[in-house]
């Protein structure tokens, strides 16, 4: 496998965290939680990690000064996900190998889950690869949907969701792995014709399968991984989690 890279989305401020730190600079068990992010990047055997910046950006350059690896992009307005990924671009023309994209406040996040995501798609080469799990009580996460043979077919938000869709419990936990043309070429179709006016990183799987690339999904990642923080009730419910099992298992 060519040489990967990850993009880590740490941009945002973290409204409901009780804090005036970047959200991925709140600590959980005493460290800030993009530390374990990193961590799981780097034990998965990636030393190339982009992070996406905005609110308060120069304290995550700080916490990361004088650290091999590390390349930043801003994103100067949040406009969603999508749009985080695309200030990414001009870093990606001379990339070969697999981009691996995850979410910077999910601290839970494990370097065998990441291993697994790559050897498959080392295996594979499909144009994306999503890293998904399975949680009892998926309220509020985007349900994946497979067709009548078991292949990846959509990511249906809670939102749009039938009934039947909202009782899947395999779900979308915001980790993939892209081949670099086919990202560039899906962020490059992104709309924000959307009720929030965003583009959302979500849409590249669907992009790139209607444009018949191959897309795939693999149910790799632990019930611990889908603990991500947006509020300070969830940063106490991981803090919890990672006093009982350091390895999540």
């Amino acid at each position: 496998m060519t040489e990967p890279m990850a993009i880590i989305l740490a941009a945002g401020k973290g409204k409901r965290m009780a804090s005036d730190l970047p959200k991925v600079l709140v600590p959980a068990c005493g460290r800030p939680m993009v530390r374990y992010v990193i961590d799981a990047v780097r034990a998965a055997g990636i030393s190339r990690i982009i992070l996406v910046i905005g609110y308060r950006g120069e304290l995550v350059r700080d916490e990361l000064a004088g650290e091999p690896g590390f390349e930043f992009a801003e994103q100067k307005e949040q406009l969603g996900t999508g749009h985080a990924v695309m200030q990414c671009r001009e870093l990606l023309p001379n990339q070969d190998g697999p981009v691996l994209i995850l979410a910077g406040d999910s601290p839970m996040v494990q370097a065998n889950s990441l291993r697994a995501l790559l050897a498959e798609f080392d295996s594979r080469r499909p144009a994306c690869l999503l890293g998904t799990g399975t949680k009892p009580n998926p309220t509020g996460l985007g349900r994946i949907v497979r067709d009548s043979s078991g292949q990846f077919a959509s990511i249906v938000e809670e939102k749009d969701a039938s009934p039947a869709q909202r009782a899947i419990t395999e779900v979308n936990l915001s980790t993939y792995v892209f081949r670099p043309d086919a990202l560039l070429s899906s962020l490059e179709q992104l709309t924000a014709d959307n009720a929030q006016g965003e583009y959302y990183l979500t849409d590249c799987p669907s992009v790139l399968k209607q444009a018949g690339e191959p897309v795939e999904a693999l149910c790799v990642l632990e019930p611990c991984e889908a603990l991500s923080i947006n509020t300070v009730d969830e940063l106490k419910v991981v803090e919890e989690e990672m006093k009982r099992s350091a390895d999540c298992g």
